[in-house]
């Protein structure tokens, strides 16, 4: 593809066939004197990019919002929703501007966005601007949970420039390309319900039937079918993250994506030493969105959505139909995966109990959840000395000894082989995830202009349950320095 082409890969966005109500339409705030930061090399060539166009300065004037290609009308969209809990009234694309859609190599069209691109309408008195810090987060953590597996918004690339911001310190500014095949959330049917707008509510509900749900036109109640599905899609995204220890931090309906992606990454988390009540967001006062907490929410914010859908569904009782599916999705594909993580091939009883324990332990002991479930990849049906690596993880060795020995009778009468075993565990127990102080590392580099680890490390996340011996200290215990780290709504 030439860098004079890239005006006919932005197409016009199917989101701006909405009546207008729906956005504004407006341009991005130049970004003074931008450069790259970081280009991920998968979302480059999964979009039919060169990683190296990224270099040109077409390239960079555009996804650093400075240059306007037509035809797509770049645009932010409306929208509302609940924070921690309690209605906020109209919210919006506050810093983030839509350029057009882009097709992939899939065939899916993804909407193209620029995240720090200046101010909106609905910036409510913000600078509209993203800081090099949060965008770095963004960037690695959007393209990790892709290469894990879960759903997500993806991340093309970071523009940076040396135009400072305040926030509780003066930082430096930063654009990030965000891709996804649609950034409709839970809040934009709210916002149309609680304005008492029904004709926006069903024109939005039929946008999104036609375009992402197409299979329900076919049911009797398409809207009741279109709660359903995103309902399932919720719980299954909630039961993926937990999973590999992902906390979302700020699970308000307003960063809910329609689609069961996740979507808005600010004050993320991957679980390191385990406690279930753990709170990634130092901003959550009162522990709403920890670890233990997301099902319910997830369960919680489906309920904020079906409120905003009840006059489209017609009754209560199809909409509680649509709802209840949601914790039998969550609990059935939980169970799988976590089943799937102890190398076990059925689901019952005992198979329940012995990961229970191994939870109890992992909480009491405050055990790595990554290195725990990764270590347990590497196990063989007779104790050797790969049975030491999972054990220095606890304090309690003798408690863990133990549960080792209800484990291994577990794998007996399933008659596990383990070669065939320790392939599966290891596709689904992953050894590298984006821990803060690695995150923390590459943003300190990238304030010195040292973009290189920010690379690094894109590529080490790429393969996280490839072994790489060679980065074996990417996937390490953090060092004490790394306890004190602390990320918030602003990061």
């Amino acid at each position: 593809m030439q860098t004079s082409g890239l005006h006919q890969v932005l197409l016009p966005s199917q989101f701006s066939s909405l009546p207008a109500s729906f956005f504004t339409n407006l341009q991005p705030t130049p970004l003074p004197s931008p450069y790259l930061v970081a280009v991920s090399d998968q979302a480059a060539t999964e979009f039919q990019f060169s990683p190296e166009q990224f270099q040109e300065q077409e390239f960079i004037h555009v996804f650093s919002g400075n240059q306007h290609n037509s035809p797509p009308e770049p645009l932010a969209a409306v929208y509302s929703g609940h924070q921690f809990g309690v209605w906020a009234g109209q919210l919006g694309d506050g810093r983030a501007i839509l350029l057009g859609d882009a097709i992939p190599k899939s065939g899916v069209r993804h909407e193209v966005q620029l995240k720090g691109a200046g101010p909106t309408p609905y910036s409510r008195s913000g600078d509209g601007r993203a800081v090099l810090r949060s965008s770095i987060r963004e960037f690695l953590c959007s393209e990790a949970m892709h290469a894990l597996g879960i759903p997500t918004s993806r991340a093309l690339s970071i523009m940076g420039s040396d135009q400072y911001v305040m926030r509780e310190t003066p930082e430096t500014s930063a654009v990030v390309t965000r891709l996804s095949p649609s950034f409709i959330r839970f809040g934009s049917f709210e916002h149309w319900y609680y304005n008492n707008r029904p004709d926006e509510l069903k024109t939005l509900a039929d946008f999104v039937i036609t375009h992402y749900f197409p299979q329900c036109q076919q049911e009797d109640n398409p809207y009741q079918a279109l709660l359903t599905c995103i309902t399932r899609r919720t719980a299954a995204l909630i039961a993926q993250w937990q999973a590999v220890g992902f906390m979302h931090g700020v699970m308000n309906t307003d960063n809910m994506s329609i689609l069961g992606l996740t979507l808005d990454y600010g004050p993320f988390g991957f679980m390191e030493a385990y406690d279930e009540r753990h709170i990634c967001n130092h901003t959550d006062q009162q522990g709403r969105y920890a670890y233990h907490m997301q099902p319910r929410i997830g369960h919680w914010n489906t309920h904020a959505l079906a409120q905003a859908m009840l006059p489209l569904i017609g009754s209560i009782e199809e909409t509680q139909q649509a709802l209840d599916v949601y914790p039998t999705e969550f609990e059935n594909r939980r169970q799988d995966l976590f089943r799937q993580k102890l190398g076990l091939r059925h689901t019952d009883p005992d198979n329940t109990a012995l990961l229970d324990r191994l939870f109890e332990l992992m909480q009491q002991n405050h055990a790595d959840f990554t290195l725990t479930f990764r270590s347990l990849s590497h196990l063989r049906n007779e104790t050797n000395h790969e049975d030491e690596r999972l054990l220095d993880l606890f304090i309690d060795r003798e408690s863990m000894h133990q549960w080792l020995i209800t484990y291994r009778e577990c794998l007996l009468l399933e008659k596990s082989q383990n070669e065939e075993r320790q392939f599966q565990m290891k596709s689904i127990n992953p050894k590298y995830i984006l821990r803060n102080y690695l995150a923390q590392i590459a943003i300190q580099k990238a304030q010195q202009k040292d973009f290189s680890e920010i690379k690094k490390l894109n590529t080490i996340l790429n393969h996280p349950y490839h072994e790489q011996p060679e980065h074996d200290q990417y996937a390490a215990l953090p060092p004490d320095w790394a306890e004190h780290l602390e990320v918030s709504c602003s990061s």
